[in-house]
């Protein structure tokens, strides 16, 4: 059931701020905007602006001149260069409400953080939306906001257990009567299997990729698991060999990126047992009837929830759209005044 806030105008946004891709809800719209949380910025005669946002921006990773620069302003989840964040989020407000004007009057952007930051991250993230014209922010802890979007009863003295894997961060929560009764953050998600895929190439082949070659192999072939075919699966990655200092390929087996995912797959791993740990006996009884929840990107990685199965002795499903579902959650706080209970003080 929808209900009308007084304040809360047509305009009214929430912000799924992540270190890889930020996706913006509008009341009464739903996700509008779903892009890289890139910025290309661009020097001349000593003045620094704004060459692209976004996809555009993504796509000059690695290929800029000196004097164009691509920032990623967040890293591990929280704001690395708050000047920077400002212009994205300006941009993309923009282009949610394709208008070229500054905030409504009175417009209130709910935004997510994730639960492990400090009281300076969280006012860091508040005043980069602040500064970029927003006059009331709201903060919901990712992952509540991502029990939300999975459809999760937050509500109910039901415990649920959820793991928001995202770019730099995975987010484990327990959650019940609308409150997180255990939550850890940890500094692991798709960017450390990037990292960890790079490294691996450059100790096994000797050659050099970069960010966007990893990120592509581990979409067509990353897995947590060896899997029967695995050494029949295979990406070509090309870069620079280090020894000779002339472009190459390799040929990269599923299997090679099952052992270079092994450290940041245990890392996420871990953490679920560390939660299930420092769960409550009444909420672990309820765990266990209804199973773990994975959302986010990483939710995507071939075998993971079975991964997870194994480690756990649980069901694991993977959230119906795991990519949208922080998103999907803050904006219900947009729509439903029981889901507004969720946000918290910054």
């Amino acid at each position: 059931m929808s209900f009308h806030f007084p304040g809360l105008g047509s305009r009214a946004v929430a912000i799924d701020l992540g270190t890889a891709n930020t996706l913006v809800y509008t009341r009464g719209r739903g996700i509008v905007i779903n892009e890289p949380s890139v910025v290309a910025m661009e020097t001349k005669d000593g003045v620094r602006t704004v060459r692209a946002v976004g996809d555009d921006a993504k796509l000059m990773m690695g290929k800029t001149p000196e004097n164009v620069q691509t920032v990623r302003p967040l890293r591990a989840g929280v704001i690395a260069d708050l000047e920077v964040a400002e212009v994205m989020i300006k941009h993309f407000i923009r282009k949610a409400q394709a208008s070229r004007t500054r905030f409504s009057r009175g417009t209130e952007v709910v935004i997510c953080v994730p639960s492990g930051s400090t009281k300076v991250e969280r006012r860091a993230i508040r005043d980069a939306v602040s500064n970029a014209g927003a006059e009331r922010v709201s903060l919901i802890e990712e992952p509540m906001a991502a029990a939300l979007g999975a459809g999760l009863p937050v509500a109910e003295p039901i415990g649920s257990l959820v793991v928001d894997i995202g770019g730099g961060t995975t987010e484990v929560g327990v959650i019940s009567l609308q409150g997180l009764a255990y939550c850890r953050t940890v500094r692991t998600g798709g960017d450390r299997m990037d990292e960890a895929i790079a490294a691996y190439v450059r100790r096994k082949f000797n050659l050099l990729i970069g960010e966007g070659t990893a990120e592509r192999v581990k979409l067509e072939v990353g897995a947590a698991r060896v899997c029967s075919d695995s050494h029949e699966l295979f990406a070509r990655v090309r870069g620079r060999d280090v020894t000779k200092g002339v472009p190459a390929e390799i040929r990269l087996t599923q299997a090679q990126v099952v052992e270079a995912l092994h450290e940041p797959i245990n890392r996420i791993v871990d953490a679920v047992r560390g939660a299930l740990e420092n769960t409550q006996p009444e909420i672990a009884a309820d765990v266990i009837d209804h199973g773990i929840t994975l959302t986010g990107g990483g939710a995507l990685l071939r075998g993971i929830d079975q991964v997870l199965a194994d480690e756990t002795g649980l069901s694991v499903r993977v959230a119906e759209d795991p990519l949208t579902c922080v998103a999907l959650g803050a904006g219900r706080t947009l729509e439903d005044q029981v889901c507004r209970g969720a946000l918290v003080a910054a």
